[in-house]
């Protein structure tokens, strides 16, 4: 039987990265103990309220057919809250509702990109991000996030890697793996020479409310002179403890939201109707899950270091942002797959290699910051154990 190209690209490109993760929770499921740090979720369930918003609008009749742009009380939402951190009028013809960042982002690149171009991305990367790419037929071109540079995506180093096929650049702030935040003046020069080349700039910012310790964010949107060309994606899947909901959007100017509502719409005619009354309060409510959450992260963030930076030659990258913290493990191994595996094997703790999220980052563990204090200082003296043992 013959398939579609689009079974190639992404063979490898799927479960293939998680393969800790699943390690892991076979290993629970087995009934064996297991410390896992693997993956991103928040640290406390959806809020009562939430879930109570829901609920609400299910029992009103908020179960049919929605607007295939996103019903009109979340757009309006939408455009008030980015009306208000922009501080320019950014009106509700400029978004587009999806079942979170995701499907977002798969819509952003299967409207510009086509077969043969290129799109120019950070490495390390969020593990679904070549997919993502790969996907519309474009080619990802990745440029190192360098350590010295505090994992921030440089425009000299991306101007290196522009050609005639460069379509894009795609952005993550705050980043994932690494917790980098883009400041002004790096999306400016980025936006600068996305002008100076035509290029679209994508920007992944569902971190934007997981800031640590008063670190500002700045999105991609922020200067004005370059909107036409900014594609941003974003949910309520981290800031609001709601993964499960799959509630996301595009916020771009409104030629683009024109030109991809059909292939939008193609793909999922509109949203669940009482999971967009729920994402409108929930944005028109003061940010307090994430901003109590960005705390104990970062103070877990803080704790990982003190126990593990200087250990056996471990070092600990302490993020701005986000769920995750970095830990370099170099000085024993520069296979970090067979690392995280003989480290869950031995002391029952999950990490996710870095090599998951690009080759930049090959000899380093991802460790979540979402399991509690007691739990991430039982981890990070199992981790001390095997890094002496491995180092003796």
């Amino acid at each position: 039987m013959r398939y579609a190209p689009i079974t190639d690209r992404l063979a490898r490109l799927g479960s293939e990265k998680w393969v800790l993760h699943a390690a892991a929770q076979a290993r629970r499921a087995r009934g064996e103990e297991v410390i896992n740090l693997t993956i991103g979720e928040p640290d406390v369930p959806t809020s009562p309220e939430l879930i109570a918003a829901a609920a609400r609008a299910m029992q009103a009749g908020r179960t049919g057919y929605s607007n295939g742009r996103g019903d009109a009380g979340l757009l309006n939402a939408l455009s008030d809250r980015y009306t208000s951190y922009l501080r320019r009028d950014i009106n509700p013809d400029r978004f587009l509702c999806l079942p979170g960042t995701q499907t977002a982002l798969y819509l952003a690149f299967a409207v510009i990109c086509e077969p043969d171009c290129e799109v120019i991305l950070g490495d390390p990367m969020y593990a679904t991000y070549e997919a993502l790419i790969r996907a519309s037929g474009a080619t990802p071109v990745p440029v190192a996030l360098r350590p010295e540079a505090g994992f921030r995506l440089q425009a000299a180093d991306v101007a290196r890697r522009i050609t005639p096929a460069t379509r894009a650049i795609f952005l993550n702030t705050p980043h994932n793996p690494t917790g980098a935040v883009l400041a002004p003046e790096d999306l400016s020069a980025i936006c600068d020479l996305a002008a100076r080349h035509d290029l679209w700039v994508v920007s992944d910012e569902v971190y934007q409310d997981l800031t640590h310790d008063g670190v500002a964010f700045t999105s991609a949107l922020h200067d004005s002179t370059f909107e036409d060309r900014v594609i941003v994606a974003a949910s309520i899947s981290k800031s609001h403890a709601a993964p499960g909901f799959r509630s996301g959007w595009l916020c771009a100017s409104e030629a683009f939201c024109r030109r991809a509502l059909p292939v939008s719409e193609t793909m999922l005619f509109g949203s669940q109707p009482f999971i967009a009354d729920m994402t409108a309060e929930a944005l028109r409510a003061p940010p307090d899950t994430a901003r109590a959450m960005a705390e104990r992260m970062s103070r877990r963030a803080r704790l990982i270091q003190a126990r593990l930076d200087g250990v056996a030659g471990l070092r600990v990258h302490v993020p701005q942002a986000g769920m995750f913290a970095l830990l370099d493990i170099r000085a024993l191994s520069v296979d970090s797959q067979a690392f995280a595996l003989a480290l869950l094997e031995a002391t029952g703790v999950a990490a996710m290699p870095g090599a998951s999220f690009g080759r930049a980052l090959e000899g380093w563990l991802r460790l979540a910051l979402n399991a509690s204090d007691a739990v991430t200082e039982e981890a990070c003296a199992r981790i001390a154990a095997f890094a002496q043992r491995e180092a003796a």
